[in-house]
């Protein structure tokens, strides 16, 4: 929930009170409403009649939910994830209970049940405000936005949602079925439902994994347990390998062993090992180390480098042929 977010969510709030208690205290909005009734649009402009009949379904709960409900079934289905289908149900249900609350609480007659030119009609055993018709198209639609993946999918589906909430909400006051208070209110409402849905974000997650796990679970998967130990990487293989060769018998044990992980670390980290010999490597016979007193203290007999003239000490010989 974002500042700017929170900022229009309690300012839509406001606007929300004001207009319940303009028309609880039957303010120049009531006036209003009772123009527009009086005038009858409908009679006005009986060509337009026909075609508004049809458009006002685009907020009927039932026909907008199931379009939108195909739309975002195949995009789970592409996406691998349920979020969408249950952002769809989690502001369709809190729709329902504060736009159905507000409705029973207030009791308003609509235009075409009004018993009193010039009052409220409010706690009269009505249920028409806020309008459903509009509040349902803000929130049904805007899911889509919602849910867009890129920013300007998201500008471009804001734009569509709001032209068809405005258009709706415009058509239910031309066919007398809603006085314009009501689609004011319905209006906001379906705004605040759309505002309020990061917050329910935690619990989106939440269900969407519980999900997951019961499919797993009816599927006689195993429980996701903790991960299984990773192959041993080329240069702690070698390591291993070479701390598990025996020592020979004048080296202190573990001695030897050491300076020969360090020597397999180094050559390793230079890129002079071949990682693919490491899977034969344990298969190879221990090879025991010479010890220190084996190994031959005199001189190689037969060594190549001639004696140095120019050194101390040293004097010229000559040259055998051959």
């Amino acid at each position: 929930m974002t500042r700017t977010r929170l900022w229009l969510f309690w300012s839509s709030l406001a606007v929300y009170a004001a207009i319940v208690a303009a028309v609880v205290v039957t303010s120049w909005l009531v006036h209003l409403d009772w123009q527009l009734m009086l005038y009858r649009p409908y009679k006005q402009w009986p060509e337009y009649h026909a075609f508004l009949d049809y458009f006002v379904v685009l907020g009927q709960r039932a026909p907008t939910a199931v379009a939108v409900l195909s739309w975002l079934l195949w995009r789970s289905w592409r996406q691998h994830t349920v979020r969408p289908l249950l952002i769809l149900a989690g502001s369709l249900l809190l729709l329902n209970v504060t736009v159905g609350a507000a409705k029973i609480g207030m009791g308003r007659l609509g235009p075409h049940y009004a018993t009193e030119i010039g009052s409220n009609e409010m706690w009269a055993g009505g249920d028409i405000f806020p309008s459903g018709h509009t509040a349902n198209a803000v929130v049904t639609w805007g899911v889509v936005a919602y849910l867009a993946s890129t920013p300007g999918a998201r500008r471009t589906a804001s734009v569509a949602c709001a032209t068809v909430a405005l258009g709706v909400g415009g058509t239910t006051v031309y066919l007398g079925t809603h006085w314009l208070s009501d689609v004011l209110l319905g209006w906001v409402a379906g705004l605040l439902v759309l505002l309020a849905l990061p917050w329910f974000e935690p619990l989106v997650a939440r269900t969407e994994a519980w999900l997951f796990r019961l499919r797993d679970r009816l599927r006689g998967h195993p429980a996701a347990g903790p991960p299984a130990p990773a192959s041993l990487s080329p240069l702690a293989t070698r390591v291993s390998i070479v701390s598990q060769r025996p020592t020979g018998t004048g080296t202190p044990a573990g001695t030897d062993a050491q300076s020969q992980n360090t020597r397999e670390m180094a050559r390793v980290s230079s890129g002079t090992g071949s990682a693919a010999r490491t899977d034969t490597w344990p298969h190879l016979a221990p090879r025991p180390l010479p010890a220190r007193h084996e190994r031959p203290t005199g001189t190689p007999a037969g060594h190549r480098r001639p004696p140095q003239s120019d050194r101390p000490g040293g004097r010229p010989q000559a040259r055998t042929g051959g």
